[in-house]
């Protein structure tokens, strides 16, 4: 009789009886929230709502400024362009991270640089970012992943060296600290998303972070049709401030690229949460990875001791096939989903074999010259770590796993457990 679920065997947890925690986490908060909203007829537009949540998401970052856009592709686009990042720039990005990380390189008319990845915590490596450095590099973008935190020390020696603008990718990340400091604090910008997958949502959204009033008014001033800030909506950056625009103090070329009065109202709630969930989802996850210490074939990704609070974007852990009696990875992705009753992944693609990153495809846009279409091309990239992590090591859970119980992080090594004891019934 067979034993595994995925083979008509008793799955490891029965989701009818036992589900999951549910994502996402809403309550009678939120409905009040947003009925103040609809009766106030104030639905966009700089609106109390949003008032209210750049000023607490600003002081829960620990930053001066925070800038609401419509999602964190857009956070990104428009940070490069205050940066003044744009035609024939290289920018450095991690071969391991969602497309939209370099797809908003490409445009502003930069060159998106693909670097490897630590074997560590598959975050970008700081010796592949020193080796990619040229005279046309601009800026660099490292991307917190999943659970880990990239080496910012490293990374802003490296930007301070070589006179680089940093500007971090948190969407993974909100709340998450290293040595004390919050991500999207260290870099000159930190870019935020609220996509509905997002361990802060809103369905969609973004926000922006930056200790620097110039570029806190750039960034204003780009996701709102250029216009320059409104007095008040930037504390320190008075309207006509700055030195952005023409001599004359005039508009700025743009779009509206604004989010909702609905989503702030759900954002507010939601970062009155977030502290509590991020705690629970990092005690969880340690307890989990020090189970995972003890499994034959799988381990934890390692923390760094700098890493002072953790923040879960989805919870992921290596597989090693040649300890785990040769059962290939796709297999065991899909044996651990029967048995958990929940999606089990891969990693990100690498960006240089990524079907969704595909600047070539795009010609009208993108072909500048031949010269700049050479060079973004993605599979001109040698990404070895990404591709070994993709195609034969990752294995990646939603982080609504980890907002259980201490026996929902047993059930899952013992899941783990029951398919290395039973692994020949999926290997032929």
């Amino acid at each position: 009789m067979k034993k595994l679920a995925i083979n008509g065997g008793t799955p490891s947890r029965d989701t009818t009886k036992n589900p999951w925690p549910k994502w996402p986490v809403w309550g009678t908060e939120e409905e009040k929230g947003l009925l103040e909203v609809l009766h106030s007829g104030v639905w966009s537009y700089n609106g109390p709502k949003e008032t209210e949540f750049n000023r607490l998401f600003a002081e829960y970052t620990g930053v001066k400024h925070a800038i609401c856009t419509v999602n964190g592709t857009v956070t990104m686009q428009i940070a490069l362009e205050a940066l003044g990042v744009g035609l024939g720039d290289e920018v450095i990005v991690p071969g391991l991270t969602w497309q939209a990380t370099a797809a908003t390189v490409l445009d502003v008319n930069a060159i998106p640089i693909l670097v490897d990845v630590s074997e560590d915590n598959w975050c970008i490596d700081p010796k592949e970012i020193e080796k990619a450095i040229t005279p046309r590099t601009k800026a660099i973008i490292p991307v917190h992943l999943y659970g880990a935190f990239a080496d910012m020390d490293a990374v802003m020696e490296i930007a301070k060296k070589h006179n680089l603008y940093v500007m971090e990718d948190c969407a993974h990340k909100h709340g998450g600290e290293w040595n004390g400091k919050k991500a999207g604090s260290i870099g000159d910008i930190g870019s935020f998303s609220y996509q509905l997958s997002k361990h802060l949502t809103a369905g969609e959204g973004g926000s922006l972070t930056t200790n620097n009033s110039k570029l806190a008014e750039r960034l204003d001033a780009l996701r709102n049709c250029g216009r320059r800030p409104e007095v008040g909506m930037l504390e320190g950056v008075d309207k006509g401030a700055g030195d952005y625009g023409d001599d004359d103090g005039n508009f700025i070329q743009s779009g509206n690229l604004r989010i909702t009065e609905f989503q702030a109202a759900i954002l507010i709630e939601g970062l009155k949460r977030l502290p509590a969930q991020n705690a629970n989802r990092d005690d969880n996850g340690e307890y989990l990875n020090s189970l995972l210490e003890d499994i034959d074939g799988v381990a934890p990704i390692k923390r760094d001791k700098r890493e002072t609070k953790k923040a879960y974007f989805n919870f992921a852990f290596k597989y090693r096939k040649d300890e785990f009696k040769g059962l290939p990875i796709e297999k065991f992705r899909s044996a651990l989903e029967a048995e958990l009753g929940i999606v089990v992944d891969a990693s990100y693609e690498p960006l240089n074999n990524c079907s969704l990153y595909v600047p070539h495809t795009k010609p009208a846009r993108h072909k500048l010259d031949d010269a700049y279409w050479k060079a973004i091309d993605p599979k001109r990239f040698s990404l070895p770590v990404c591709e070994r992590v993709f195609k034969e090591e990752s294995v990646c859970l939603h982080h609504k796993v980890l907002m259980g119980t201490k026996s929902d992080m047993e059930l899952i090594a013992s899941a783990i457990k029951k398919i290395f004891n039973y692994a020949e019934e999926l290997i032929t």
